[in-house]
């Protein structure tokens, strides 16, 4: 909703002294300045779950493991060396699992 601030404010006796009819008209003319969206063009950019994806190509290039890298037991997931929290049974835990 866009504000404009150069109008001057209303005091607590300005709101206290409007009518109940002025307050309904005034929400009367806000509701009706909605714009007008085009539900098709808003739609298009939408990707529904299970979408036929075949002719789409990921391209995406993949490193492998690097040397100060390892690979979590818990959640399977490559971390730096920085982020060894412990060993269990000889496997290595990332901080986040510990």
């Amino acid at each position: 909703m866009a504000t404009d601030y150069d109008t001057p404010r209303k005091t607590d006796d300005d709101v206290d002294s409007d009518s109940l009819e002025e307050l309904k008209a005034r929400r009367n003319d806000k509701s009706t300045s909605a714009v007008d969206v085009d539900e098709f063009e808003a739609a298009e950019g939408l990707e529904l779950p299970g979408a036929d994806l075949s002719n789409e190509e990921l391209a995406v290039r993949v490193l492998p493991k690097q040397q100060d890298e390892f690979t979590c037991s818990s959640c399977f997931l490559v971390h730096h060396r920085s982020q060894l929290a412990r060993e269990k049974n000889g496997q290595p835990i990332c901080r986040d699992c510990d």
